[in-house]
């Protein structure tokens, strides 16, 4: 597996795993020995990266990614992230990234994670509530107390990444990127680049949809978040089909899957992308990490480029009460 480097000089695989729904979101979720097995293969075939956060589960996604990664602690790098609130039962109950919660929340990533340190910490999402000085200022603490090394935001706006970097320069931005989703090229990509931050894109397939298995027919479980996103609705995913056509004429000739070759133009973008693609099964795990080796040629990335920014995609990404969480 080849290498990249995320700001702050933060070396990593070109290509993370998102352990995500090895918890919930995508049904079936696996069994934590499942989980296990699917993140070990993941090292063994050169992963480094791995990705996870409180909220997952909750709490039980990084208790897996501990387990899993413990025998090889100190050849891997560990992202987690804090920033939602819980009740007395576990329950999301809201934000919060006040310095206050932010320690607890460390505290207990650290004990569920059986380490030492995080190796990057992001906040999930901005807390309008909180200055995102007094944030930053909190994992800046932290860093200099040996318990996270390196700070991250995900689905921040340009302006609030800009203040968070002054405080505690930012080694990553996690937010959505992928062929179907390219808003950030707007403003998010050159404030990155500016400001020599990586960036680590989630859902670079999609949810699964550029894959080319997903289609009007595909039902997903009672549960599967999937059956509440716009996007996914069966006039959207008719709509938006083009683009995965799009992805398998490509793929076609370059003896390619659709997943490799939308990953290959995501990672051909800027040098500090470094995607996160989850799945559940191994197959489609060696499929996503061979896209690493993928070389389109120039021609070919700007004609996938051209031709998907072509195509409107349908359907909002989020359901609205989760868009407004995004772009703070």
């Amino acid at each position: 597996m080849h290498t990249r480097t995320l700001g702050q000089g933060l070396e990593v695989s070109a290509i993370g795993y998102g352990c995500m729904g090895l918890s919930q979101s995508y049904l079936p979720v696996p069994t934590p020995k499942e989980g296990i097995a699917l993140i070990r293969a993941a090292i063994d075939r050169g992963v480094t990266f791995f990705d996870t956060a409180e909220v997952y589960g909750p709490f039980t996604n990084e208790e897996i990614v501990g387990e899993a990664l413990a025998p090889v602690r100190d050849q891997v790098v560990i992202a987690t992230k804090f920033g939602f609130a819980f009740d007395s039962d576990g329950r999301q109950a809201g934000l919060s990234s006040r310095p206050e919660h932010v320690r607890a929340a460390v505290e207990g990533s650290l004990r569920r994670l059986g380490t030492a340190h995080i190796d990057l910490l992001y906040q999930h999402r901005v807390d309008p509530g909180v200055p995102i000085e007094d944030t930053a200022g909190a994992v800046r603490d932290l860093i200099d107390a040996g318990k996270v090394r390196h700070f991250g935001m995900s689905e921040a706006a340009p302006a609030t990444i800009r203040r968070a970097h002054a405080v505690q320069p930012l080694t990553a931005l996690q937010s959505e990127y992928s062929l179907w989703w390219r808003a950030p090229e707007a403003e998010i990509i050159p404030t990155l680049s500016e400001l020599g931050i990586g960036f680590v894109p989630f859902s670079p397939l999609g949810k699964g949809f550029l894959t080319g298995t997903i289609d009007t027919t595909t039902t997903f479980e009672a549960g599967d978040f999937r059956n509440d996103i716009p996007r996914f609705a069966a006039d959207a995913r008719a709509a938006n089909q083009a683009m995965v056509d799009l992805l398998a004429r490509t793929a076609a000739r370059l003896n390619a899957s659709p997943a490799q070759v939308a990953l290959a133009w995501l990672l051909a973008q800027q040098p500090w992308i470094v995607p996160i693609p989850g799945t559940r099964k191994l197959a489609r795990l060696e499929e996503n990490l061979t896209a690493a080796d993928l070389r389109p040629t120039a021609a070919e990335l700007d004609e996938i480029g051209a031709a998907s920014a072509a195509i409107t995609v349908q359907g909002a990404r989020y359901p609205e009460a989760m868009e407004r969480l995004i772009d703070r």
